[in-house]
């Protein structure tokens, strides 16, 4: 569904992404893992066209490397980007319609009943101003407002980023609930334990290449993935 070959991103002089090379397949979860730094947001602002790069990008066997960002939106790439960034002074209504693409209104009202199915809580504050609502919720008024342009492939930006360990479990479960409904997801975290948990396969990055790759759960029993990104070298008793 997603491939990459040969993926080089930039900032001056300093090289965030070096020759990245990566696939995910139709209605498979794959992480992306790394320290603060690493390269993960830049692999995902490039795959957009948030960010200059060079190499290809294909989406569904599409070549879209020359494409701007939304015409890559309207191909069926959606990006829950790392802080949310949702528009606090507009309606949680609001925020989802801006993720329409070139939708009718009768679309647009299904895809919010579908929203507020997969998002009960987002039901209660549809008219609720988005700034007023807390980092959780937010969190999922951002992955809603992405899903509602219909994306072949969800890429979700540290979406656990700053939240409560309670609500970072209820991610890892919304994870599992989009896989089941057969969506490509793309998940770029920090937080390595929870990515490895809910993902097929994983990539490991390090200032910006990878150093490793496979099954999230062998990825996740090598000691020394473990000791750098988990915080412990032993699987723990």
């Amino acid at each position: 569904m997603l491939r990459l070959d040969g993926v080089e991103v930039s900032y001056g002089a300093v090289r965030a992404v070096s020759d990245l090379s990566l696939d995910v397949a139709p209605g498979e979860v794959v992480a992306l893992v790394g320290a603060n730094g690493a390269g993960k947001s830049s692999t995902l602002k490039a795959i957009l066209g948030l960010v200059k790069a060079s190499g290809h990008i294909r989406l569904d066997g599409e070549d879209v490397s020359g494409k701007p960002a939304h015409l890559r939106v309207a191909a069926g790439l959606a990006l829950s980007p790392e802080g949310r960034h949702v528009f606090p002074q507009m309606s949680v209504r609001e925020n989802l319609e801006l993720g329409t693409v070139k939708r009718t209104s009768g679309a647009t009202k299904e895809l919010l009943e579908e929203m507020m199915t997969i998002f009960p809580r987002l039901r209660e504050r549809i008219r609720q101003r988005a700034g007023s609502m807390s980092g959780g919720e937010q969190q999922m008024l951002a992955i809603a407002r992405a899903l509602m342009s219909r994306p072949k492939v969800l890429m979700l930006d540290e979406p656990t980023l700053g939240l409560a360990p309670l609500i970072v479990d209820q991610i890892g479960d919304l994870v599992g609930v989009l896989k089941k409904r057969g969506l490509s997801i793309l998940l770029s975290e920090q937080n390595a334990e929870m990515a490895l948990d809910v993902a097929d396969r994983a990539y490991v990055l390090e200032t910006g290449r990878i150093v490793k790759s496979g099954e999230s759960q062998i990825i996740k029993a090598d000691p020394a993935v473990r000791s750098a990104y988990l915080g412990f070298a032993e699987e723990p008793a």
